[in-house]
């Protein structure tokens, strides 16, 4: 866990002076709370998060000048998530960026008062964030990272590069997925009809219990996985990574951290260009905006990046094509 301090190290006097001389100039510091779902040391929430801080900077606000930041990371635990609402919300900051639906919620809970700019929530309506997408009408508003029918272009890209899936598993944690796993249910099972695949609901909570169903997927022919979003399965990346690659099942997941990582196929928006848009959001609301009239918006970049390697590796020949709607290959 790492806590930022405006004023530390340098003595009261030293370190208070420029700081009144700037408040003379009318360069207030300002406080954003940003409570992340994943682990600090994590190159790819960092990566992410590196967006939002060089998007304020551009926008005039740094980090120990006129402006503090005050992170929180949860691990991809619940109970952490509603700790630390908890903690930075009673720190009172002007705004709090909040990411992933569990966190939005554990915020909500705590404040309705606060400005809240959320990202990586999927369904902010049904959840009860905003009133509407257009007029959130409350405190919060934010980005869309994923729509439900995105599912069922997951599961279909899964059999276009391996055709011989005839069942798929779609994995989640059931504590921090959106809906609790069932937002993105319905358009995955209606497309494993569509598809003649026997759909699979796999709820986890533990590194055991990924090893389970991975290892059941792997010892049958055919099996194939698709990984949900969720917090607790971008932190426990590693393990599903390794296990899909050592019992040979095809996967396909949400972001590209996970081919990054060496997962085999990953379609989703772009993180860093949607956290980058929340950093403006973040400015405007600091700035005197209305959260409840700021809309909440739908993400406009999308990815699709393969990683030719581990295709290699796991036998699978990618047809010509689909590599042409493919953004990038790893090698």
């Amino acid at each position: 866990m790492r806590r930022r301090e405006f004023v530390a190290g340098l003595g009261g006097a030293a370190a208070a002076w420029p700081l009144a001389a700037r408040a003379q100039q009318g360069d207030r510091v300002r406080r954003i709370g940003v409570l992340e779902p994943g682990v600090e040391n994590d190159p790819g929430g960092k990566a992410q998060l590196s967006g939002f801080t060089q998007r304020l900077r551009e926008l005039g606000w740094t980090d120990g000048r006129n402006l503090q930041i005050d992170f929180r990371w949860a691990a991809g635990n619940a109970d952490w998530i509603r700790m630390f609402a908890k903690e930075l919300v009673n720190l009172h900051p002007d705004v709090i960026l909040a990411h992933t639906t569990p966190v939005t919620a554990a915020l909500q809970r705590e404040t309705r008062t606060i400005p809240i700019v959320f990202l990586g929530v999927a369904d902010p309506v049904g959840d009860g964030f905003v009133a509407s997408l257009a007029r959130p009408g409350g405190n919060i508003t934010g980005f869309i990272n994923l729509e439900g029918a995105i599912a069922g272009k997951w599961l279909e890209a899964l059999t276009e590069i391996a055709p011989g899936v005839k069942r798929a598993a779609i994995m989640f944690n059931p504590d921090t997925a959106p809906g609790g796993g069932s937002y993105f249910l319905p358009s995955f099972e209606a497309a494993a009809r569509s598809l003649k695949v026997e759909p699979i609901a796999a709820p986890v909570r533990s590194d055991t219990e990924i090893e389970t169903i991975i290892t059941s997927l792997g010892q049958e022919p055919r099996g194939g996985l698709v990984v949900m979003p969720d917090a607790f399965t971008f932190v426990h990346r590693a393990p599903i990574i390794l296990l899909a690659a050592r019992n040979n099942v095809p996967a396909v997941y949400f972001q590209s951290a996970f081919t990054k990582d060496g997962g085999l196929l990953s379609y989703g928006p772009d993180v860093v260009d949607m956290i980058r848009r929340s950093a403006s959001y973040v400015d405007r609301i600091l700035r005197g905006a209305k959260v409840a009239d700021l809309p909440v918006q739908r993400p406009v970049k999308f990815e699709m990046i393969l990683n030719g390697k581990t295709a290699k590796a796991m036998g699978h020949t990618i047809p010509e094509s689909f590599l042409l709607r493919v953004d990038e290959v790893i090698e």
